[in-house]
């Protein structure tokens, strides 16, 4: 008796050990029946690719990994449909969500650092959004012009409400990035919010001098928190050398 439960004891801490630096990420996908997902690490010098995922018949689909490092996650369709993650040993992430449209769809428990970038994406997504709106309506105003059948007053005018509209859209954008920044100090997280561009222009501009304010935050962050972490050091170069670039401006 004493020798089965010390071997089940025994047992049980070797699984948790073996376990201990390991994430398990696992969901269902609508439309995702019989198809495959890509894993792959977005390591400091690029992605890295990890492994093929299949989805069963149902669309479920389940897959542990053992991290060397703690370190940021792609889940993809193809290269421009993929959600980000940031699991913590382990963690049992679950994703949900559609096949076709993920980064769109998707919701995401069991890694609270994770749900952090699903709450910058789903903020990203809202401007986004509207910045699609503005496209559409200047476009419809354009042809209506086209067509004449308003005027080129009228037209103006419309420039100058989208313009306010898309002003307005970006400066909240930006503002949701530096407050992410502070309350998030020390998350790897902060890498991908320091990134997040609103039509192709980076929020957190590097030709702003102000810019390397909001690098060092990070880099201070990440260094009291992952101190050797291959993401940190990398990205303490990253702020040396913008730093060298600003002061040449």
């Amino acid at each position: 008796m004493r020798k089965t439960l010390l071997f089940s004891l025994l047992s049980l801490v070797f699984f948790a050990a073996c376990n201990h630096d390991t994430f398990t990420i696992s969901g269902t996908l609508d439309g995702g029946a019989g198809k495959t997902l890509w894993l792959e690490e977005i390591a400091p010098d690029g992605p890295i690719f990890i492994d093929s995922i299949p989805m069963d018949s149902k669309g479920h689909f389940k897959y542990s990994y053992k991290m060397p490092y703690r370190s940021l996650y792609n889940l993809h369709t193809t290269e421009n449909n993929f959600i980000v993650t940031l699991p913590d040993y382990g963690e049992h992430l679950n994703v949900t969500g559609r096949y076709d449209n993920l980064s769109l769809s998707y919701n995401i428990t069991g890694s609270p650092e994770s749900v952090l970038l699903w709450q910058l994406q789903q903020y990203t997504n809202d401007g986004a959004q509207v910045l699609n709106e503005l496209v559409d309506t200047t476009a419809y105003y354009a042809q209506l012009y086209f067509d004449k059948k308003i005027t080129e007053q009228q037209v103006l005018d419309k420039k100058d409400e989208t313009d306010s509209i898309y002003r307005i859209t970006f400066e909240e954008q930006q503002d949701y990035v530096c407050r992410f920044l502070e309350e998030n100090r020390g998350s790897l997280s902060t890498l991908i919010a320091l990134y997040k561009p609103f039509n192709n222009r980076l929020l957190i501009d590097t030709r702003d001098p102000n810019s390397i304010d909001w690098y060092d935050l990070v880099l201070e962050g990440l260094q009291e928190r992952y101190p050797d972490n291959p993401h940190t050091l990398h990205f303490k170069n990253t702020t040396e050398h913008l730093r060298s670039a600003l002061s040449r401006q």
